[in-house]
């Protein structure tokens, strides 16, 4: 049986507040029925609260929607993200009297309350699970869905998954692209060689490897396949594999089901926001220009199938390539526009594969919208009074 995504579409046919998306949002809490869900119950509300001059995160006139749903439900809900980002959140709008709830770290000040789980994978060995996550028992999982350097795209998956570890695991995800050996100096001994397969990316991707000298470090971030490295390279000394990209899907999802797994069954909800969706994740601590067109909202308690949705909604939108970086470039045109912006390698599908494949929900779905739009000759246009 198909998992139920509820959508609600950003377009309108009158220019009423009903048809907007919070409106729409509203629609959609009922549909999960988050206030018979949450009462007497500690809510997380897990967001990404951004940091620098960011405005492009979810804004707090749907944040505060959420919370006031959940309060009215018998609830007692709390904003939780990583301190640095929560040590300024009032900088760009979120406050505790502007949400309706108090912010928190979600693991302390200092990063220093977690939870340990022994989970061995690749430089990984012990998973720091934030405390504030944990110690909730319900968790509302509220994603701003965007492009990401990493994996290509980032939504409620990456939003558990780095937001809900202390900063040593989030940093041991990051380097699981390095497990796996792409260098091999046996076949380019000669430094000559090495500075013409560095000078040969215009992304500045490979660079000397600080720890080991011979070496060769890739920043996956900053690669996107193309391949130009790889004319220079001597055969056999060098490997752009899918391998190294998607060891940090896998440690997203394995992450997540961590995070999930501290909830009982019924005890998390998800929600996404595909608005101002920009090349790169909102911890850059700013905001470009958006490269797809807005797609609405989505809300589900299924994990996969929530990321599915919103990649189904917008895999054939346009990407607005006028609206990209001059330092990023499109080299494939197949599959999702995220893989077009950020490479070949970095196919946003995958994390909902190795979710399901851990058990966290189902990659087949039914897409409900819970305010179709209506096809009118014309909207009607109403005049604000005077008095």
């Amino acid at each position: 049986m198909p998992s139920i995504v509820y959508y609600g579409s950003p377009r309108q046919a009158r220019l009423e507040w009903k048809e907007t998306l919070p409106a729409k949002l509203d629609l959609i809490l009922e549909k999960l029925n988050l206030r018979e869900r949450v009462k007497n119950e500690t809510v997380a509300l897990k967001m990404h609260v951004g940091n620098g001059v960011g405005y492009s995160t979810v804004h707090p006139v749907f944040v505060r929607r959420v919370v006031k749903a959940i309060k009215e439900g018998g609830g007692k809900p709390f904003i939780a993200d990583v301190n640095w980002d929560v040590s300024g959140a009032e900088t760009r709008g979120y406050t505790a009297e502007v949400l309706g709830c108090p912010i928190y770290p979600a693991a302390g000040p200092d990063e220093k309350y977690f939870y340990t789980y022994h989970r061995p994978y690749k430089n990984i060995q012990d998973w720091k699970l934030a405390g504030m996550i944990q110690d909730a028992s319900f968790l509302v999982n509220f994603a701003h869905v965007k492009g990401h350097p990493s994996c290509g795209f980032g939504a409620a998956f990456k939003n558990l998954a780095l937001g809900c570890m202390a900063g040593e695991t989030r940093g041991a995800m990051h380097d699981t692209v390095q497990h796996d050996e792409y260098w091999f100096p046996e076949y380019c001994p000669d430094d000559e060689t090495r500075q013409r397969i560095m000078a040969a990316c215009p992304f500045e991707a490979l660079v000397e490897d600080k720890q080991r000298p011979g070496y060769l470090h890739l920043h996956p971030e900053q690669c996107n396949a193309c391949g130009r490295c790889l004319k220079i390279a001597p055969p056999g000394s060098l490997k752009i594999d899918a391998l190294n990209f998607h060891s940090f899907q896998e440690a997203c999802a394995i992450s997540t089901a961590i995070a999930l797994s501290t909830f009982e069954p019924g005890k998390v909800t998800h929600l996404s926001l595909a608005t101002q969706m920009t090349p790169v994740c909102d911890c850059f601590g700013f905001t470009s220009m958006p490269i797809l067109p807005d797609e609405g909202i989505f809300g589900s308690d299924d994990i996969v199938a929530i990321d599915r949705a919103v990649l189904d909604k917008t895999m054939n939108l346009r990407l607005i390539e006028e609206n990209m970086p001059t330092s990023m470039e499109v080299h494939t045109r197949q599959g999702h526009p995220f893989r077009w912006l950020h490479g070949p390698l970095k196919d946003p599908y995958i994390v909902t594969e190795y979710g399901e494949a851990l058990g966290l929900g189902s990659r087949d779905y039914e897409l409900v919208d819970v305010l179709p739009v209506e096809k009118f000759e014309r909207a009607g246009m109403a005049y604000i009074p005077a008095n």
